[in-house]
């Protein structure tokens, strides 16, 4: 039971993190007050941005779990950089809810009757997001290891 879990775990971490990153990157370029897609705002490129590294992140650590490698430098300088991205998605979070309470500023204005759903959409989706990505670190400290620092100082070149 709990082999078929070590096994199971990352798979739906890897899958749900895939399909949140992509539509978070697909309603990154969503205008919640015009109910519209956006593609002229620069804003709107920095996610996708973001998410490269998030991907390089999950493939390293699924090659890690599958191959039952000790982690290396690379991973180590790659999960300290999620670490900033991390707050970058906590930012998104606040931003969608600041959006979400600016309804009452823009009541006569016509808002379209999407704009609640899709924001409750976007926020637990960017929710979704950082729990799974908390998840990921827990996962590379229990099935990969801790980075030992004297180890890695000592087995620097990583392509060995």
């Amino acid at each position: 039971m709990e082999n078929s879990v070590k096994r199971t775990a990352p798979l739906i971490n890897l899958g749900l993190t895939i399909v949140s990153l992509l539509s978070l990157i697909i309603l990154g370029f969503y205008s919640m007050y015009g109910n519209t897609f956006v593609f002229n705002k620069l804003g709107s490129y920095i996610f996708p941005l973001l998410t490269l590294v998030h991907f390089v992140y999950l493939y390293v650590l699924w090659f890690k779990i599958t191959e039952r490698e000790y982690p290396d430098m690379i991973m180590k300088n790659i999960e300290y950089i999620m670490y900033g991205i991390l707050l970058a998605y906590g930012y998104d979070i606040y931003e969608t809810f600041l959006i979400l309470g600016s309804q009452s500023d823009f009541q006569d204005h016509v808002i379209p009757s999407s704009f609640i759903p899709m924001g409750i959409l976007i926020i637990s989706l960017q929710t979704l997001l950082v729990l799974l990505t908390v998840w990921s670190f827990v996962m590379r400290k229990r099935m990969v290891g801790k980075y030992d620092f004297d180890y890695l100082n000592n087995h620097i070149d990583a392509w060995e």
